[in-house]
């Protein structure tokens, strides 16, 4: 997939629900327009309106980002079988972003990600953290010989091991796959962290280009997938 992508979505909070479009370069920017307002970030919890603060009175904001709302929206995951073709599914997104007053227990933080395919879902209902532990639960569930064919299960991809986020910040090395293919772990000469500044672009876990390869014998610093 290259360029622009559209997801269709929607936008919940207290005042009401209207249907949205996120618009996304598939590494680092999402935007969509909500109430006439413009909002942009590199994650969906890192949503931010560029031209200032909107009125109070019209969403809830926590340094700036969205808070206390419901975004949902769809995208294609494809999905590859062993000896068959490739089917496309639809993974269905919801991340319930809390009130700054009560970011902890049961009015946290939560995403949910469901994989729509022939018929079939695939993930938890439950909260998965991230993008990262949603979509290893969908690889899991998928039946044998099905394989998600996405940056997330590619063999140059690997995280920064700092940490990351929701989503995104998957750092690609297609540019170097021959030092890539050397990193054992974290720390030395073929760790990780000796080659971080020599990766392609960071990119979100669903996006995929023409030089995907599954991830298999060569784990990297991250490990297999799944």
């Amino acid at each position: 997939m290259t360029g622009l992508q559209r997801w269709p979505g929607r936008y919940t909070d207290r005042h009401g629900s209207q249907e949205v479009v996120f618009e996304t370069d598939g590494r680092e920017l999402i935007r969509t327009t909500i109430r006439g307002v413009l909002f942009e970030g590199d994650s969906m919890d890192t949503l931010g309106a560029p031209a200032g603060e909107p009125p109070a009175a019209m969403f809830r904001l926590h340094d700036g980002d969205l808070r206390s709302c419901l975004l949902e929206w769809e995208l294609p995951l494809p999905v590859e079988f062993t000896g068959q073709d490739v089917r496309t599914g639809v993974l269905h997104c919801a991340l319930r972003l809390p009130d700054p007053a009560a970011v902890r227990g049961p009015d946290g933080e939560s995403l949910v990600l469901t994989l729509r395919l022939d018929g079939r879902e695939y993930g938890s209902a439950d909260d998965c953290g991230d993008f990262e532990n949603g979509l290893y639960t969908i690889q899991h569930e998928l039946p044998p010989g099905a394989r998600l064919k996405a940056c997330i299960a590619c063999a140059w991809s690997d995280y920064n091991p700092v940490g990351h986020g929701l989503m995104a910040g998957l750092a690609c090395f297609r540019d170097v796959k021959a030092r890539y293919r050397q990193v054992d772990g974290k720390p030395g000469p073929r760790g990780i962290f000796a080659i971080w500044r020599a990766h392609t672009e960071l990119v979100q876990e669903t996006w995929l280009c023409d030089q995907f390869e599954p991830r298999s014998a060569h784990t990297g610093y991250r490990g297999p997938f799944p």
